[in-house]
């Protein structure tokens, strides 16, 4: 395993055992040094086989945004991404990551390990992490971009909050407003958006941290 590497704002890197070899994990601490952290915010990234990693800007507003808000952020790259080895899995082997990475996180705060995790994603990541939904019940879940297609009849929490960019071009607006509507749950329409949120993603952070229940 390679060694620990410090990054700006405190953000930490190294890789992990995980379920198909090294796994890469970058840690965001809260940005609040002095009270105890409120959790462990889990974060995935978009597809590994589009160039999706732990990098990707949403994924790193997400994190950031949970830092802020008291939480742990802990993004990680999914098998044969960045660091992390392994052969991409279509989201079976990509959960197990995601469980590895949680499982170091709690190793690493035990005083956080019995709380409730946050899970977030962004498009595939959103997928990954309603499967690591079954096995993890979540404080709440933030799917940015979500990936319908992938999970059409799965329903989430009701306090999970979901925001989508009105020309996504990747994933129709509309899908997501069909696999929605069964479960009444709202979703927040970001006006001339795509699916990046490119130049957007200060609104996407207020808009997250104006919803969250303190």
């Amino acid at each position: 395993m390679s060694s620990f590497v410090r990054g700006a704002r405190g953000e930490s890197r190294k890789t992990i055992a995980g379920p198909a070899g090294a796994l890469e994990v970058a840690v965001n601490p809260p940005a609040d040094t002095v009270s105890e952290p409120r959790g462990i915010a889990l974060v995935a990234h978009p597809h590994p086989q589009q160039g999706g990693t732990l990098d990707n800007k949403v994924a790193q507003t997400l994190a950031k945004t949970f830092a802020a808000l008291g939480y742990v952020g802990v993004r990680f790259n999914f098998r044969g991404a960045g660091k992390s080895e392994g052969v991409f899995d279509d989201g079976r082997g990509e959960t197990d990551d995601a469980l590895a990475a949680l499982a170091y996180a709690r190793s690493e705060f035990p005083a956080l390990a019995t709380r409730a995790p946050v899970l977030a994603g962004f498009s595939f990541g959103t997928f990954v992490q309603t499967r690591v939904a079954h096995s993890v019940a979540p404080e709440r879940m933030v799917l940015i971009a979500p990936a319908v297609g992938r999970f059409s009849g799965e329903y989430v929490p009701e306090n999970t909050i979901v925001i989508h960019g009105e020309e996504d071009d990747v994933v129709a607006l509309r899908d997501v407003f069909e696999w929605a509507r069964p479960q009444q749950l709202p979703v927040i329409v970001f006006p001339g958006c795509g699916h990046f949120f490119h130049g957007r993603l200060p609104q996407l952070q207020r808009t997250i941290s104006g919803m969250w229940q303190r």
